[in-house]
């Protein structure tokens, strides 16, 4: 196997599904926003099958769960462009004035680039990243995709995102972060100036997805 497709694997972070569990906690109301989902490099929009069934079984209708796929090879920042009319397009389709964005992995750095570039932090209510690179992750070093070099530790995509205010606007910012996390290196990538952020069980990357704890948490957060 090549290096590159051998961080490529790692990186996807994909996980057989579990079966759903319906949650005791809050559930949609008429407070509640669309979900985003915005998967990670080489990763698909199915990624998030276990989260959003939880979801569902919360009271949140398939309208307003969507499991966007993109082209994790390209930059993130055209896909940030691409999320912009992404958002423009739930917001018309469910008659909603804001979305929440939950994300896995590189799927932070394209969601954040919207937020500080298109003026995201407008339509946005409450954004989520679950094991980002927010920082870089040396994981990284070995692909070679556009996405991938951009998530290299001092990448110029990395250093004019975090400059400045990590956290702009009103939107709701929070992090997930493992410490068995082998994909994010340093573990302390993830956190953000400005953010909630929590420390999870021992959970591997993939594992960030299905977590029952980690979906409470999140499904807290968004529906806060």
């Amino acid at each position: 196997m090549t290096a590159t497709a051998a961080v490529a694997g790692a990186l996807l972070a994909v996980q057989a599904p579990v079966a759903a569990q319906a949650s005791t906690g809050s559930r949609f109301g008429p407070g509640s926003h669309p979900v985003l989902f915005v998967h990670g490099y080489n990763g698909a929009g199915s990624n998030w099958n276990t989260m959003a069934d939880r979801f569902r079984a919360d009271g949140w209708p398939s309208s307003h769960l969507d499991q966007w796929t993109y082209d994790s090879r390209q930059s993130n920042g055209v896909t940030a462009q691409q999320l912009s009319a992404e958002v423009d397009r739930l917001l018309a389709a469910t008659g909603a004035t804001e979305v929440d964005i939950v994300t896995h992995s590189m799927g932070g750095l394209s969601s954040r680039h919207y937020l500080k570039n298109f003026d995201g932090t407008s339509k946005v209510d409450a954004w989520v990243s679950l094991g980002g690179p927010n920082h870089g992750t040396d994981t990284a070093n070995s692909c070679f995709d556009t996405s991938c070099t951009e998530m290299r530790p001092g990448s110029a995509f990395l250093t004019a995102l975090n400059s400045g205010d990590e956290t702009p606007g009103s939107p709701r910012y929070a992090t997930w972060w493992s410490p068995c996390d082998a994909v994010i290196n340093p573990d302390s990538s993830v956190s953000l100036s400005g953010a909630v952020n929590t420390r999870t069980a021992c959970l591997s990357h993939s594992g960030l997805l299905t977590d029952a704890t980690v979906y409470a948490q999140t499904r807290d957060t968004v529906n806060g």
